[in-house]
C-alpha cells in the first residue's frame, strides 16, 4: 500500500506492507523524498513567496522568532529572512532570489496567520 505523508513541509511516499498476522516481527516501510520543483532552500522559499519572489505570505500560523532583515537591506539567494514557530517547529524564510528589502511588516513575538503579508522586496 502507497501512502504520502509530510514532515516539516517535505512529501514523502511511503510503501507500507499490512500484515495479516498480528504476531508477525514487523512490517517494512520504505521512506523516500517526493522531487519538488525546487527542492532549494528548504520549505520558506517554496511555500512563503508568491511566483515572481516580491511578496513574502507567512506559510505557517505561529509566532515570529526572528526577522534578519530591514528595508532598504540587499539580500542575497538563499538568504535567512525570518524564521517562524508554529507547534515548537522553526520554519526558516529564505529569500528566493538577490533583492532589495523593500518592506517589511511584522517583527519578533508578533503571531502571523497562514498567508499573512511578512515582507515585500523590491
Amino acid at each position: 500500500m502507497k501512502l504520502q505523508i509530510t514532515i516539516d513541509g517535505r512529501a514523502y511516499e511511503v510503501d507500507v506492507e499490512v500484515l495479516e498476522d498480528d504476531d508477525a516481527a514487523a512490517s517494512s516501510h520504505a521512506v523516500r523524498p517526493v522531487a519538488h520543483a525546487t527542492d532549494s532552500h528548504a520549505q520558506g522559499h517554496l511555500e512563503a513567496w508568491d511566483s515572481a519572489g516580491k511578496i513574502c505570505h507567512s506559510p505557517v500560523m505561529g509566532l515570529v522568532i526572528k526577522v534578519n532583515v530591514e528595508p532598504g537591506q540587499a539580500v542575497e539567494a538563499g538568504e535567512l529572512v525570518a524564521v517562524l514557530e508554529a507547534m515548537k517547529m522553526e520554519t526558516n524564510v529564505t529569500a528566493p532570489r538577490a533583492g532589495m528589502v523593500k518592506t517589511v511588516l511584522v517583527k519578533a513575538g508578533d503571531p502571523v496567520k497562514v498567508n499573512q503579508l511578512l515582507l515585500e522586496m523590491e
